[in-house]
């Protein structure tokens, strides 16, 4: 019933156009449809009972990003929902749990700034860091890449209170209200669409209370909202990929060559008969990595590894293809190929891209 009402949803208000317009605005996302597809419970569907929604399983977050990559949606529902929303489920006190129901409800924004200059994927690597003064945490670093961080009411950064630069302890998570003293935002468009920023935090000062859960044991709880991000990014590249098989089929009967439509041509046919078979895999990838979000942390992590590499392999080619048998069409962005095409190559090369992947799941398989 949620797929149901999510594509019809999506069908009728999320356009070309429409994602265009939302695209070149200001925000990067539509404040309307945010709060239309809140109002529907998209938001409620990815947190579970306990934390106020309805849902927050392994298939509630597949079914939800794969209609969301279907129709090239660029809301953050992963960095504001999955990631922010996901870190205070987890570690926030009373207070801080309070502003789950506001993010359901849809008048919420959250970002995740970990990501650094030169940390790559690896989630250990913080250089950022938090020392105590008076009773008071003050912050300094950079990070980079923070998805929605210029809408986002609140930031969640990864800093270090102790060890060395890539220990996997001394990690503690912080909330900081935007507009905080000493916090720069130097904001720009992404190329799949959204906007991020590079953060600079410059001295900037919080109450002991803004730490999420306890000081130096943020990883873990980072690396569990990584797990389920990754199931998200995996569910929304496959819903792009049947959009992108979809334009491409309609093409390929409706272009006509020689008195005919060119799909009934063997070499084109073979081709995308090849897509077909591709996105079978894929989606057994995706289904097998959502009913394994709940097992402990080493298989889950696993069979994350593997969907990741399998869905980055087949989404390249599924995008490559596609454009192909189009021409030079698909490459006009009036077209609705274009931005789905971008989306599923940029989906690579966050939270590590194919290669990164397959060196894990090679890691995690000798453990």
């Amino acid at each position: 019933m949620l797929q149901d009402t999510l594509r019809r949803y999506l069908s009728d208000k999320y356009d070309t156009k429409t994602r265009n317009t939302i695209i070149d605005s200001d925000k990067g996302f539509s404040p309307e449809i945010w709060a239309e597809l809140a109002e529907l419970g998209v938001i409620g569907a990815l947190f579970t009972e306990e934390q106020g929604g309805f849902g927050g399983k392994g298939f509630d977050l597949s079914t939800v990003f794969e209609e969301l990559g279907r129709a090239g949606v660029v809301e953050p529902f992963l960095d504001t929902a999955v990631l922010g929303g996901g870190l205070i489920a987890a570690l926030g006190n009373d207070e801080q749990q309070a502003l789950i129901e506001d993010l359901i409800g849809g008048g919420l924004q959250l970002a995740l700034a970990h990501g650094e200059p030169v940390a790559r994927y690896d989630l250990s690597r913080v250089e950022t860091t938090a020392k105590e003064s008076g009773g008071q945490i003050v912050l300094n670093g950079r990070k980079s890449v923070v998805v929605n961080a210029e809408a986002a009411d609140h930031l969640i950064v990864s800093a270090r209170e102790s060890g060395d630069v890539a220990d996997a302890d001394g990690i503690s998570l912080f909330l900081v209200p935007a507009g905080t003293s000493g916090l720069t935002l130097r904001g720009y468009p992404m190329f799949a669409g959204g906007h991020a920023a590079e953060v600079t935090l410059d001295n900037v000062t919080l109450p002991a209370s803004a730490r999420l859960g306890t000081a130096g044991k943020g990883l873990a709880a980072l690396t569990d909202v990584i797990a389920r991000a990754n199931v998200a990014l995996a569910a929304e590249s496959l819903g792009a990929m049947e959009t992108a098989v979809e334009l491409t089929r309609d093409y390929l009967m409706t272009r006509k060559q020689f008195g005919r439509p060119i799909g009934t041509f063997q070499a084109l046919a073979h081709r995308y008969s090849d897509l077909l078979i591709e996105m079978e895999q894929a989606r057994s990838a995706v289904i097998n990595g959502a009913g394994h979000l709940e097992d402990d942390p080493a298989e889950r992590d696993l069979h994350g590894a593997s969907m990741r590499n399998l869905i980055g392999r087949v989404g390249r080619l599924v995008a490559e293809e596609s454009i192909q048998m189009h021409g030079g069409i698909a490459m006009t962005k009036e077209y609705e190929l274009a931005h789905i095409a971008k989306r599923i190559v940029m989906t690579d090369h966050r939270f590590g891209d194919t290669d990164y992947h397959l060196e894990r799941f090679i890691e995690l398989s000798a453990a």
